[in-house]
């Protein structure tokens, strides 16, 4: 399976370890220039010193409870600035960077946990986005138009750009004999007479566009992001040509 070579938690961080351990060898590392040598486990140390690995960790909490005072703060919406919680970046150059790191709450199997979650239970994107929607109105400390925001932007117009950038630059493919082509013969079919396909369909494209506009229009997301939407709307009906009209409501997908 792979794993994201900055991944977190205490599982993945001994599979990890394992795998350099049992599995490694120098003849799966790229012969080419520019390949990842550095994340390539060449050597393997038994200390760890705090001060020279990624100071990203040096946010993590190490403390074996949350102070009430951590709460009140919460409660409060101040800035992580303005809490005092036990980190490791404040035990650096001392004894405590090396013992004394705890955890809030205990476990005795470190398989035990949601084995499966309800996104991947969801068949459809539409069920999935609908769920991820759903929890995002019951939380009261999310806002659940900066998420639709967020997805919209991070995901579905990004995935909707990106496969119209395919499509404009798509081989052609014959359904005989599977040659590909850069550009559809004059005659319209394949040397061996087979019919030319796109490899990258028109569906691909707009399936996205409509979730998205519905979401940003039941969720009043800004103004510019409405307006990224139907800019993008456009340039696809530029080279797909317009629907006919459809008695059909934008709720249709979050109503």
């Amino acid at each position: 399976a792979a794993m994201r070579r900055d991944c977190d938690g205490d599982e993945t961080s001994i599979i990890l370890l394992l795998d350099a351990l049992i599995n490694f060898s120098r003849q799966y590392l790229p012969d080419k220039r520019g390949s990842r040598t550095m994340d390539s486990p060449l050597v393997l140390t038994k200390i760890i010193i705090p001060s020279e690995v990624d100071d990203m960790v040096y946010k993590l909490d190490v403390g074996d409870s949350y102070p009430l005072e951590f709460y009140e703060a919460a409660l409060n919406y101040k800035q992580p600035s303005e809490v005092e919680i036990d980190v490791l970046g404040k035990r650096l150059g001392t004894e405590k960077q090396y013992e004394g790191m705890m955890f809030t709450h205990n476990i005795t199997n470190i398989n035990k946990g949601v084995l499966c979650s309800s996104y991947k239970t969801f068949p459809t994107m539409e069920e999935k986005l609908k769920g991820q929607m759903k929890l995002a109105e019951l939380l009261r400390a999310v806002d659940e138009s900066k998420v639709a925001s967020l997805v919209i932007e991070k995901h579905l117009l990004r995935d909707t750009r990106g496969n119209l950038r395919k499509f404009s630059k798509q081989q052609f493919r014959c359904v005989n004999c599977n040659k590909k082509y850069r550009r559809v013969p004059l005659s319209g079919k394949c040397s061996c007479g087979g019919r030319i396909i796109f490899t990258v369909s028109e569906g691909s494209v707009v399936k996205y566009l409509e979730p998205a506009l519905s979401l940003a229009e039941k969720y009043n997301v800004s103004t510019y992001l409405k307006q990224s939407l139907q800019i993008t709307k456009r340039m696809i009906e530029s080279i797909f040509g317009k629907e006919k009209e459809k008695q059909e409501n934008l709720g249709k997908w979050f109503g």
